[in-house]
């Protein structure tokens, strides 16, 4: 059991598979299994459900940065470890299936925005930590793919079939998943899967001006904004979208936030955000 900072306070963790430091309201996650190239086992599932689980209701962490150690960002499932292993890895949305399936819908669910930096490979449940994040950098080594049907499963898996067509459009979400061809980082960027390509050793520095450009946010209206997006995506209707809206931005000019921010904008100078 490591001691490390998490979440901005000092806390005595129990992450076997994860590092994570926390800058100034910035969480840099790290998948910290580098000589099985990230792979997911059962462990590393136990500490993402914690840690995206504790992100719900904290105010200190603003935003969190994705990555992965070593060579690759995420193989996907550690399928030689899951052999050993006395859980089964496919269920049919029951046990281990279900325990990983609930990552994601905490990754998409947590007020924070997430920004994966992705290396090598991202595949299978790895490529859906990518797709579940809210921005995707990647680095010229970036390699990802839907792995699952590579191995006689469904490619339907993870939340890939709900991100996916959303991101890149039916069509080519069709191709990669019924395929499980990879996808490298020119077309990536090419279809709009990732906003920026960078050299690998590159990639930590635009993580860190991502961040700061998030950061300079207001805590509220980047809650609000995360929230709002994920909510209209779904959205039934053009009113249902802006009613949303229309609420964010009744309760964001609440805030003596809104006041700092227009008198910032009007003084031109980094506004003085408070928590909120």
């Amino acid at each position: 059991m490591e001691h490390i900072k998490v979440l901005g306070r000092e806390k005595l963790g129990t992450f076997e598979t994860l590092t994570v430091e926390s800058k100034q309201g910035v969480d840099w996650l790290t998948l910290n299994r580098p000589d099985a190239l990230n792979s997911i086992n059962t462990q590393m599932v136990h500490d993402l459900n914690t840690y995206f689980g504790d992100l719900y209701h904290n105010r200190e962490t603003r935003v969190v940065v994705m990555r992965g150690a070593g060579k690759a960002f995420c193989a996907g499932l550690d399928i030689k470890s899951h052999r050993n292993d006395d859980e089964t890895p496919f269920g049919g949305g029951f046990g281990f299936q279900g325990f990983l399936a609930d990552v994601y819908v905490k990754m998409r669910r947590c007020p924070q925005p997430i920004v994966s930096l992705i290396h090598g490979p991202a595949c299978g449940g790895g490529f859906a930590f990518a797709l579940a994040s809210d921005i995707r950098i990647a680095a010229e080594t970036a390699r990802m793919n839907a792995a699952f049907i590579k191995i006689g499963l469904s490619s339907c898996d993870m939340g890939v079939s709900y991100f996916l067509p959303r991101l890149v459009g039916s069509s080519l979400a069709a191709e990669l998943m019924l395929t499980g061809r990879f996808i490298h980082a020119d077309r990536a960027l090419a279809m709009g899967l990732v906003s920026q390509i960078v050299a690998e050793d590159e990639l930590e520095a635009a993580g860190e001006t991502l961040a700061a450009e998030l950061m300079a946010a207001s805590p509220m209206g980047l809650r609000m904004t995360k929230e709002g997006l994920n909510m209209a995506v779904d959205a039934g209707s053009l009113e249902a979208a802006m009613a949303i809206e229309n609420r964010n931005q009744v309760m964001t000019a609440g805030s003596e936030n809104f006041k700092e921010g227009m008198s910032a904008f009007l003084e031109k100078r980094t506004p003085n955000y408070k928590p909120e």
